[in-house]
């Protein structure tokens, strides 16, 4: 429980990344893949992810402005915001490791299939914490202590799924049996309901709806 949420939030998750097209395409493939060790924070968006995010930045145009924008300091998240601010006229935005990705310890970088061969019963638990990473509770830790910092404000967080997961339970108290999928670009919403945050809309990608330019 948060003592005083934030007026609104919106979290967006990054747009599509290198690394997702690598993760996609070898899971179809049924392929194990590894991401070379420690480069997750480096990891930069596709064409298509710019694109993403500047669609997001055009809709985030037509919304209420937030106060306050938070951003993971991962390149994805960044290469995401700054796309999205060249688009719509939004405060500076601040860099917190509270919302970096969720660290998978020995399993970092793994695909779906690797993961699956190495801790087929394990991976997608709540609680499941990795030798040497973190578990599901501990990124909604982090995500909580941010939170509490933000009392009354309207919010913009540009981020990761996990982060997003992890909101959606500090907010609401929701633990899903597997995490919630979050597709990447897409905005979940929250607003202030007396001393708690109500959930509008999870992963979607309203910004599908505002035309090109």
């Amino acid at each position: 429980m948060i003592s005083v949420p934030p007026e609104h939030v919106v979290a967006v998750r990054h747009g599509q990344s290198v690394a997702n097209v690598l993760f996609e395409r070898t899971r179809a493939e049924g392929v194990p893949m590894a991401l070379p060790a420690g480069s997750d924070p480096g990891v930069p968006l596709t064409k298509a992810g710019w694109e993403q995010a500047a669609r997001v930045g055009r809709w985030l145009a037509r919304q209420e402005p937030p106060e306050t924008v938070v951003v993971s300091p991962y390149l994805r998240a960044r290469q995401t915001w700054k796309a999205m601010a060249e688009c719509a006229g939004l405060p500076a935005a601040r860099f917190d490791e509270r919302l970096r990705d969720r660290c998978m310890g020995v399993f970092h970088g793994l695909n779906e299939i690797a993961l699956r061969e190495r801790a087929p019963h394990c991976v997608r638990e709540w609680g499941y914490r990795p030798p040497g990473g973190e578990s599901l509770p501990d990124v909604a830790e982090r995500v909580h202590e941010l939170l509490g910092e933000l009392a009354g404000q309207r919010v913009l967080f540009v981020a990761h799924d996990a982060v997003v997961v992890a909101l959606r339970y500090v907010a609401c108290g929701e633990r899903p049996a597997v995490p919630w999928p979050v597709p990447n670009a897409s905005v979940s919403r929250w607003v202030r309901d007396g001393d708690r945050l109500r959930l509008v809309e999870f992963g979607r990608q309203p910004w599908k709806a505002v035309r090109r330019r």
